[in-house]
């Protein structure tokens, strides 16, 4: 099969697009002809070796851990998939080795749910990693609900877009913050928007006088200062992007695999409370170019390759 290849740590010059063995099937697993991949920026992180000290990395190494696609067989014990079944998944295992920036991935089925019927293979391809970030964060962790004002920080981006949508399917009230150009997007995802930056906690406070209730943050850094200036209680921050946020009294969150989670994020997307904003897609053999410009930080929406 084809598939992106890193042999070392580097920039996006050790990426290959190359062949490789097709993937062994476990008892546990199914082997999915992928369709869609969700580029993240932990893609970028792992290439670059950023992660190096807390993660099994073994070379030659296959990037990527979303995925949306068809399963192509099942593994002996398997008996919740058939062949024909379109699936997606955040294929995240013990070692970074097998990825998903490939034509074939074996995925262990506590990595899998149904694709949602309403998605197109795009928008599924980038639901997993994003989604489960802001749903486990949201509802597993910070545990939202109706009545509620909930602050998001980058909100126009991949994790933040479908965080506003979460956050106001379960009855809570979002004021995101974004760049001006983003700020009629953001009302269309249903978020009361402000603009980042300094004299942040005022703009907020002019929206919500006595403070938020809870607090995703996607920033770090400045945004956790603001944040604690505005959240009644430290406990009620969750943050995926600074480590601080326990030193603060708050959660540093790290999605992970969970069937029972996708397929919630699949339910929302079918019943039209949840849509996946795709902002580019590339070819697989151009899976360096997409990083880079996921890199950049500005886009609207998730970046996704696309696999024939």
């Amino acid at each position: 099969m084809k598939a992106m290849v890193i042999r070392e740590y580097g920039g996006p010059e050790v990426v290959e697009h190359t062949e490789v063995p097709d993937p062994r099937v476990g008892p546990d697993s199914v082997l999915v002809r992928v369709r869609a991949v969700g580029v993240n920026p932990v893609d970028r992180k792992i290439r670059e070796g950023l992660l190096d000290g807390i993660l099994d990395v073994r070379f030659p190494l296959i990037m990527g851990w979303d995925v949306a696609g068809v399963v192509q067989a099942v593994g002996g014990g398997v008996t919740e998939f058939r062949p024909g079944d379109e699936v997606i998944g955040y294929v995240r295992k013990d070692t970074v080795e097998h990825g998903t920036y490939a034509e074939l991935v074996a995925a262990p089925v506590r990595t899998l749910a149904r694709k949602p019927a309403a998605l197109d293979w795009a928008q599924a391809g980038g639901l997993p990693l994003a989604g489960l970030t802001a749903y486990q964060a949201l509802v597993r962790t910070l545990r939202i609900g109706p009545g509620q004002t909930v602050l998001v920080h980058a909100a126009a981006g991949g994790v933040g877009s479908l965080a506003v949508q979460i956050a106001t399917a379960h009855g809570a009230r979002v004021i995101g913050t974004a760049s001006e150009r983003n700020h009629a997007y953001l009302r269309g995802l249903g978020a009361e928007p402000v603009a980042h930056g300094d004299g942040l906690v005022d703009r907020v406070r002019a929206l919500a006088p006595d403070g938020v209730d809870a607090v995703l943050d996607l920033v770090g850094g400045d945004a956790l200062d603001a944040s604690a200036q505005l959240v009644r209680d430290p406990a009620a921050v969750a943050s995926a992007a600074d480590y601080g946020v326990a030193a603060r009294g708050g959660h540093y969150v790290w999605a992970r695999p969970d069937t029972t989670d996708l397929t919630e994020l699949a339910r929302l997307a079918d019943e039209g409370r949840l849509r996946v904003p795709v902002a580019s897609t590339f070819p697989l053999a151009q899976a360096a170019s997409a990083q880079a410009l996921n890199a950049e930080g500005r886009t609207r929406g998730k970046i996704v390759l696309l696999v024939d």
